[in-house]
């Protein structure tokens, strides 16, 4: 059994705190009868057994005016000012006090026992009762649901019974909370007992495999329906409850009529004479005589001692007694724990999950602001202490490097939750006077970082997006939205709603006046064309997040699906369902709802045109928050009046001119719209064809890459860059905001699909606007599967499209270079021959202006008279000769211009045709004397003699070996096998060929191997055995000693001679062994004539005197050759 915890209480007194404030000795006021009933015995139910006791009064039963009393006491006033306010409580009041002081509302013990709690819209929210306790609000209790007669119906709600409120099916199973039902529910908690002010009793948990039984003594403190402290025996270490203070907390919630209940210890004591005083102690001390004995004793020395500390104070401390008159209330923090787990996440940099860990702290920061707990504010301060002190602040100033993006988004979130403290309706002037001392105290600090993005001004910190003047003008709209934000994080949603309304309000009657100022304008702006910034604070990623603010706080008011307030952010969630609400009587258009408000705003946020910020972090922040409210909006049902609210509103961004990023004239340096029109495109499709076409094409352009700056525009000084070839290096998104510009064009294409103007419309806007050839490309690939799909007929109109777009790209790509060339030219073929036989001509005939002309022969024209071609295409003769004729033309041009590379495929191309072949082989052999290199003319000639052609491939042999030259040492070069080759070839036409070819290998050729091997070779067989007509062999063999093979031994000796030299001038001892072999191999070649011994013996004589000095290598050659 555990029983760890309660050892450390009782070894030694605590001192003195708010938690056990000093009771002193009743006067007289207070005359409770010694034994009135009740007072040992009675239960929870209060005096005697009365009709009081909650569990026996009838559901519909109307609160007695004590217990409306007693709850309205227990929640606002601390139990010493109840006690110095009246003389004399009668004890039945005392226990009806003492009974509501605790907790009432399960929702706020799941708060402080999850992370992954997540309140609904309308969370701890006091509606409009000034005052009234989060407690009481929330939905009607479920059906078996157990609670305290006028307690929160919420709070029976929240944790019913297995599988009902608390949360939905099997989701967070591993929560604090939900093990803490679990063990409730199993019957787990016993022995509780309430003492005042103190909630005690043991909780079990049950045997696993692993682990035997455990039992934890839990001890819980609370004041006026919070819990101020905890102990349980587990140990545990965390920020919130452990399982076994919440099985206990819920026991005491949904069990009162079963929790004995005592009022506070010192109120006993009172009641006891001399006698039994004393035997209280000594059976109390005999029951823990091994743990308390020393205490005791010492507390007896310094009571006896007239002189003691303990003599000076009037009273004795006593821990069941609540709350003193000054004590904070406020529920129970580990606030080392906070400091401990945020910063270990911090030292995680953002991997193991850490960074969803710290939002999870701010979502919980969230969530005790909405249930207006004063622990959100406090948690919020520990936090930033940590952020504050994170040693890669200082790292980060001292090397000059900006901090990393998910940091950089936690300290986001970390500055738009002190927005909303500070803008909390109900905070006092002192106190937002503190708050905003200690945001300039850190913000003073070196290491406090800089906001990262350019909004009309510096934000050095988070105070400073919040304005610091009081006049009456409008008030900025990023801080007007805050104070939405803030009303509706602290549980004011009605009042955000008001508020809200208000904004969007504002919003319209600006974009009117902005309409109006267009229409005077619009003549001179569209002569222009061009304009200046007209917004330079964008709504859209600004760090308050107006837009989104205003649009969750109305579609959170038209949420159908929010019952369960235990969800699971790992799980996978569904769709919300949202109801059209109507906007509260007494606004303008008290016809609309708030859903339709929401998607005007969120239309009206996103369409404003706004310069792109400064700085990678601000440009990358706007196209996450434009990505999430457009995820928000696709979660919304478009019905009859949204899809009204859509078409006005995307009527009004076409025709805002310089106010909105869809008029027809914005600025060079504009956030672009294709994100923002793809899915306004989408969504108007079905409804309004004509509007999402003419809105998505207008937002096709991309200006910052199109137009140069004007000379006249100087609103924005910094934004005076010019168009370098690295583009313009301070959009960093710029990657980005080009695929999401494909994308727009990509859905256009599909939609378009059959109807040729439309695609023609289409065609032209990204020949137009898109300037990334791998991105046209890309869309050329798209129309192109779309074109062509597998189980139904090819869609020519888009056909034709993919094959103007794979033109283009050809056309952008031939003088640069592109790594997916090749694909694309072999895309564009494929493209071609499903277009048809004219798309192949076409092509072939326009080549070089689309390929280059290894591109064109050796890819497009081989593929286009391919055999494969031909069958899939089903063409009859004079197609085929056709294509061929233009193939052959197209070869030819490409091998005048390109001899090198294209003179082979030209001759391929040519075969069938023997003047268009003869024209190609005049071609090549004019380019041999050029720049042609021996292997390519080793490569043609191999072809003219597997084409049975042997005399023309002589001729390009022998022009390849003059082109050639073989040093000693490359005896491993690739063209040793076209001269072995080269050789064979001449020895079989006859001994003059191979007359006329061994001078020019003897030139070319230095390597004492090779020509060893050539020799070899010409010694074998007799010359001329090719069968050439009109030709005999004489079948002899041919002699060395005669010319013209004398020749080539000669060469090979000296060769041999030479090599050996160079070998010797730098030959280490590991390559003695090799060179001896070498010189048995020049030994071969030696001997071949008459005289060769005598001309090797005198050669390694010579070796030796030279070489005298290399007198190991000298040994090994004397043993080998004497």
């Amino acid at each position: 059994m555990a029983e760890g915890g309660e050892r450390e209480e009782l070894l030694s007194p605590p001192p003195v705190s708010p938690a056990k404030r000093l009771c002193s000795w009743p006067s007289p006021r207070a005359h409770h009868p010694r034994g009135s009933p009740g007072v040992a015995s009675g239960g929870v139910g209060g005096v005697g057994g009365s009709s009081l006791t909650p569990g026996a009064r009838p559901h519909l039963q109307p609160e007695s005016l004590l217990d409306c009393a007693a709850k309205t006491v227990a929640e606002k006033w601390a139990y010493e000012r109840v006690e110095e306010r009246f003389e004399r409580i009668p004890e039945p009041v005392q226990r009806r006090i003492v009974y509501w002081s605790f907790p009432r509302n399960e929702r706020e013990i799941c708060m402080y026992s999850s992370f992954q709690y997540r309140g609904g819209p309308s969370a701890g929210a006091a509606g409009s009762a000034a005052g009234a306790s989060p407690a009481e609000e929330g939905p009607p209790p479920l059906p078996g649901a157990a609670a305290p007669a006028g307690s929160a119906p919420g709070a029976a709600a929240a944790g019913a019974s297995p599988g009902q409120g608390a949360a939905a099916g099997a989701a967070g199973e591993g929560l604090p909370f939900r093990r803490g039902i679990r063990l409730l529910d199993s019957g787990s908690v016993e022995n509780v007992l309430q003492v005042g002010f103190h909630l005690s009793g043991t909780v079990t948990e049950p045997a696993t495999t692993s682990e035997p039984a455990m039992t934890y003594k839990v001890a819980i403190s609370f004041d006026r329906c919070k819990i101020t402290s905890v102990t349980c025996g587990c140990g545990n270490k965390d920020i919130f409850y452990c399982a076994h203070v919440v099985a206990l907390s819920l026991y005491r919630i949904r069990k009162p009529d079963q929790v004995k209940l005592r009022l506070p210890i010192s109120e006993t004591l009172f009641q006891m004479n001399r006698d039994q005083l004393q035997k209280f102690i000594q059976y109390l001390i005999t029951a823990h005589h091994t743990e308390v004995l020393p205490t005791a004793q010492k507390l007896a020395d310094e009571i006896l001692s007239s002189n003691s500390e303990i003599n000076q104070v009037n009273g004795a401390p006593d821990p069941t007694a609540g709350a003193s008159i000054d004590d904070e209330n406020c529920w129970h923090l580990d606030e080392e724990q906070v400091k401990e787990q945020v910063k270990l996440f911090l030292s995680q940099g953002g991997y193991y999950g850490s960074g969803k860990q710290l939002n999870s702290m701010f979502a919980k920061v969230r969530e005790m602001l909405r249930m207006r707990d004063s622990n959100g504010a406090r948690m919020l301060t520990l936090i930033t202490e940590q952020f504050m002190a994170d040693p890669r602040l200082t790292l980060w100033r001292q090397q000059g490097t900006s901090m990393t993006d998910k940091c950089r988004q936690l300290w986001d979130e970390l500055g738009a939750l002190w927005v909303c403290i500070i803008l909390n309706p109900h905070c006092k002037l002192e106190e937002k006077s503190s708050w905003l001392q200690q945001l300039q105290k850190w913000s003073d600090l070196d290491v406090c970082p800089l906001e990262d993005g350019n909004y009309g001004h510096e934000l050095p910190n988070i105070t400073n997006a919040l304005p610091q003047s009081t006049n009456h003008s409008p008030e900025h709209v990023p801080t007007a939205c805050a104070r939405v934000d803030a009303l509706r994080s602290h549980g004011y949603p009605k009042e955000a709603l008001r508020l809200t309304v208000a904004i969007i309000n504002t919003l319209r009657l600006q974009q009117q006046r902005q309409l109006e100022i267009y229409k005077h304008q619009k003549k001179e702006l569209l002569h222009r064309g061009t304009t200046t910034i007209t917004n330079l604070e964008g709504w859209v990623g600004h760090p308050l997040d107006p837009i989104g603010c205003l649009f969750l706080t109305l579609t959170e008011a038209c949420r159908l699906n929010d019952d369960s307030y235990l969800e699971v952010s790992d799980m996978n969630e569904s769709r919300p369902v949202y109801q059209h609400v109507p906007v509260a009587a007494g606004c303008p258009n008290s016809s609309e709802s708030y859903l339709s408000l929401a998607l005007e705003v969120a239309l009206m946020g996103m369409g404003q045109q706004r310069v792109m910020p400064e700085g990678l972090y601000a440009q990358d922040k706007v196209c996450r928050n434009e990505e999430q409210l457009l995820s928000q909006l696709q979660e919304l049902q478009l019905d009859d009046e949204l899809v009204q609210t859509l078409q006005k509103q995307c009527i009004l961004l076409l025709e805002g001119g310089p106010f909105s990023g869809l008029g027809e004239v914005i600025h060079r340096e504009s956030v672009p719209m294709h994100t923002f029109a793809k899915y306004l495109f989408s969504a108007l499709l079905p409804h309004d064809p004509d509007l999402s076409y003419k809105l998505a094409l207008r937002a096709m352009r991309l200006p910052v890459l199109e137009n140069s700056t004007s000379a006249g525009d100087t609103s924005h000084p910094h934004h005076m860059v010019s168009v370098v070839p690295s583009r313009y290096p301070r959009w960093f998104t710029l990657g980005h905001l080009e695929s999401q510009q494909c994308e727009l064009a990509s859905t256009m294409l599909t939609a378009a699909k059959g109807d040729t103007v439309r695609l023609r419309t289409i065609l032209e806007a990204i020949q137009k606007h898109i300037h990334s050839s791998s991105l046209i490309f890309k869309l050329a690939q798209d129309a192109f599967k779309i074109a062509t799909p597998t189980d139904s007929s090819t869609d020519s109109t888009l056909l034709n499209v993919a094959l103007e777009l794979g033109l283009q790209v050809m056309r952008m790509t031939l003088s640069t270079l592109n790594w997916r060339r090749r694909e694309m030219v072999r895309w564009l073929v494929t493209c071609a021959t499903e277009v048809g036989v004219r798309a192949l001509v076409s092509i072939l005939q326009s080549w070089y202006t689309l390929f280059t002309p290894t591109e064109a022969t050796s890819i497009v024209a081989a593929t286009a008279v391919s055999h494969t071609t031909l069958l899939r295409l089903s063409l009859d003769y004079p197609q085929r000769e056709e294509l061929a004729s233009c193939a052959r033309t197209l070869a030819l041009q490409c091998a005048m211009k390109d001899p090198q590379s294209c003179a082979l495929s030209a001759l391929t191309l040519c075969e069938k045709d023997h003047i268009a072949f003869e024209a190609a082989y005049q071609i090549a052999i004019d380019a041999a004397a050029g720049g042609m290199t021996h292997s390519q003319l080793f490569t043609i000639a191999r072809y003219m003699e597997l084409r049975g052609y042997p005399l023309r491939a002589f001729k390009l042999a022998s022009l390849a070996m003059s082109h050639l030259n073989l040093a000693y040492n490359q005896d491993t070069h690739p063209a040793i096998n076209d001269v072995l080759w080269a050789c064979a070839l001449s020895h079989s036409l006859g001994k003059n060929e191979l007359a006329a070819l061994i001078p020019l290998v003897v030139k070319s050729v230095h390597c004492a191997t090779v020509l060893s091997d050539i020799l070899r070779r010409c010694t074998v067989t007799a010359p001329g055995l090719a069968g050439i007509p009109g030709r005999r062999s004489s079948g002899k063999l041919m002699s060395t000693d005669k010319a013209p093979l004398r020749q080539l031994l000669d060469a090979t000796i000296n060769a041999y001679i030479n090599t050996t030299h160079s070998r010797l001038t730098h030959i280490s001892p590991r390559h003695y062994g090799e060179f001896i072999e070498f010189l048995s191999k020049a030994r071969e070649t030696f001997l071949l004539p008459q005289d060769g011994h005598l001309q090797f013996a005198q050669f390694i004589d010579n070796l030796k005197q030279i070489y005298k000095g290399k007198k190991k290598l000298m040994l090994l050659v004397r043993e080998r050759f004497g």
